[in-house]
């Protein structure tokens, strides 16, 4: 289970280094201001996605364990890009005025297809006490479209649910600090949740095989990895490192029917979440003019991203004993599948 839960959850985590791999941090050489606008443009739909895949996937029966039952359960979320969103307009994320610039009036997104865009910097420095232009052309690398199925961002959901006293369940999501790749890259990721039954609120309907409950969730994804050095082309790079976080939380009012065989479920709520990417490390910048070459010392900009949307959730699950499949679909910002098998006690 540990190597399967680690190869979805890191697959976002790896495509993202290939991408800086492939020279995303290029885009540094800009001003630090359009630097973050065009990695903003480029990453926003793969941190969306991501958010809202790991909001996904907490329950799939409104009806709480007895106190000390419990389940667990392993599934996959994944969150469909819209097509709109493979693509970013360049002048739209740079704004008038930027020292970035590109003969291209779009490029993809990293959840997009894998077609670089090129750019050109143009600043203005000192050399030699007169203000000279200089320039540097750099590649935004393609999307990573090709290598999602059916174009949506994977996220894990594999948890450990424990039924409380008073009608309580908390839920647990926990992988600790690995290593992965060659880079010193690492993840780890903590979530927690609790469900409160509330069907004997409303009388009669405890007599029903509905149950109905609240919801709230959150989930922290930690990714670090490292874009190693590199002394060669316009961009010089000395112990760059890449730190990505991530916080998703949902609230959900959701309700189940509970046959003895199929389960038909579903839910209203909240989901809202933030990224931040921070990249740490020196960089150096080589500028081309008339009469040379001039070395700039360039500052990496620190991105957040934000999400929210309202959810709604439908699903359905088999019950074979202790052995429960189920799937479902939720309709948000980024609509998101989600599917899995649980074995479920009490």
């Amino acid at each position: 289970m540990k190597k399967t839960t680690l190869s979805l959850l890191t697959f976002f985590a790896l495509a993202f280094n290939a991408k800086a791999q492939d020279g995303f941090e290029q885009a540094i050489l800009g001003s630090t201001k359009d630097a973050g606008n065009l990695i903003q443009g480029y990453f926003s739909p793969g941190m969306e996605g991501l958010i809202n895949s790991m909001n996904t996937g907490w329950y799939h029966t409104a009806k709480v364990h007895k106190k000390f039952g419990f389940d667990i359960t392993i599934g996959l979320n994944a969150s469909f890009i819209p097509t709109e969103k493979e693509t970013f307009n360049i002048q739209q994320a740079l704004g008038a005025g930027s020292s970035i610039t590109s003969a291209s009036t779009t490029a993809s997104t990293f959840a997009g297809p894998d077609t670089p865009t090129t750019f050109t910097v143009t600043r203005t420095v000192d050399i030699g006490g007169t203000n000279q232009q200089v320039t540097a052309d750099f590649e935004l690398p393609g999307g990573i479209i090709g290598d999602l199925p059916l174009k949506a961002v994977p996220a894990p959901a594999v948890q450990l649910g424990l039924g409380l006293p008073y009608k309580f369940e908390v839920m647990a999501r926990f992988f600790p600090e690995t290593k992965f790749g060659d880079d010193g890259a690492k993840v780890s990721m903590f979530g927690l949740g609790l469900k409160k039954e509330i069907t004997n609120w409303f009388g009669p309907l405890d007599k029903l095989p509905l149950h109905v409950s609240l919801l709230a969730a959150y989930t922290n994804l930690d990714v670090n990895y490292g874009f190693g050095n590199q002394t060669s082309g316009s961009l010089g790079i000395q112990n760059g490192v890449g730190e990505f976080g991530l916080s998703a939380f949902t609230f959900q009012a959701i309700a189940s029917l509970n046959f003895p065989i199929i389960n038909i479920y579903g839910g209203l709520g909240y989901n809202s979440g933030n990224a931040d990417l921070k990249m740490n490390g020196a960089y150096t910048g080589t500028f081309n003019y008339p009469g040379g070459t001039e070395q700039i010392t360039l500052t990496a900009p620190n991105l957040k991203f934000k999400s929210s949307s309202f959810n709604t959730t439908l699903g359905a699950r088999i019950s074979l004993g202790f052995f429960k499949i189920f799937g479902s679909y939720s309709l948000q910002e980024y609509n998101t599948v989600n599917a899995g098998i649980a074995f479920s006690f009490r």
